[in-house]
């Protein structure tokens, strides 16, 4: 099972460098990120310029690290419609899909094959990004849990991104429908707390709940709960279970 999951998130990962988007989403995404934590540490250092002891006030987690990964779910928020859009659209846009439902593998694998196509090339993005916590250490004494935390967290919050978008894909042919659709739920769920203030007791909770903005702030300051992270898993269950269930009516047509 594993090793037919692994050969097609192989075979998707590779289709990426095979065309323009991962090129493309990588470059827009290190020079966003880029802008925005050099951005963040400027401000930074004009804050502690301005500082009566000069090492008093904000902390590096609290003026640059927070901040820099706030900005960054923010950017992959962006960046998920155009990674997941052509997972299903483009096999049913170029009749591909029917030689991939008749194969041996089954349907789970498939999924949880193009999934992790998804996730590797986040993982790859993530990576490179690394180079801005060396920066940091180079220039100050940050605390490690909350970085390490933060990548976490931002990793499983891409995780959801990347589930609702292949559910989405798998609904139709069109890739501009696909991410329009993408972005669109991501950031439904994203600004979802937004109207727990005008709804009532009960309401307010279960949207406050929802909201997977929300759930990012323990990973920002250092901590791994564990409900936390049950959430953003179970997120990505629901996104690749639905998944399956379109699929599944799909081959039955």
């Amino acid at each position: 099972m594993f090793r037919n999951i692994w050969t097609i998130a192989q075979r998707d990962f590779r289709s990426y460098f095979t065309s323009p988007i991962a090129y493309v989403v990588i470059g827009a995404f290190m020079s966003i990120v880029g802008f925005m934590f050099f951005f963040n540490l400027d401000h930074y250092v004009r804050q502690m310029a301005f500082s009566a002891m000069g090492n008093k006030g904000v902390s590096v987690t609290d003026g640059i690290v927070r901040p820099f990964y706030g900005n960054m779910n923010v950017i992959l928020l962006f960046i998920a419609p155009m990674i997941t859009m052509r997972l299903f659209s483009e096999e049913k846009k170029m009749h591909t899909i029917e030689l991939l439902m008749t194969s041996p593998l089954t349907l789970t694998e498939i999924i949880v094959g193009k999934f992790c196509s998804a996730m590797l090339l986040v993982g790859v993005m993530l990576l490179v990004t690394s180079i801005y916590p060396i920066v940091l250490f180079s220039a100050f004494t940050p605390d490690y849990g909350p970085i390490v935390c933060s990548y976490v967290g931002t990793f499983l919050l891409a995780g959801c991104y990347m589930a609702v978008g292949l559910f989405l894909s798998s609904m139709t042919e069109n890739q501009v429908v696909a991410a329009a659709s993408t972005f669109g739920v991501g950031l439904m769920f994203w600004i979802i707390s937004w109207a727990a203030s005008a709804a009532g007791p009960f309401w307010s909770g279960l949207l406050t709940n929802l909201s997977l903005i929300g759930r990012f702030n323990n990973f920002g300051q250092g901590l791994l709960n564990s409900a936390d992270i049950f959430f953003y898993l179970s997120y990505i269950f629901v996104g690749l279970f639905l998944t399956h269930r379109v699929m599944d009516s799909y081959r039955w047509r």
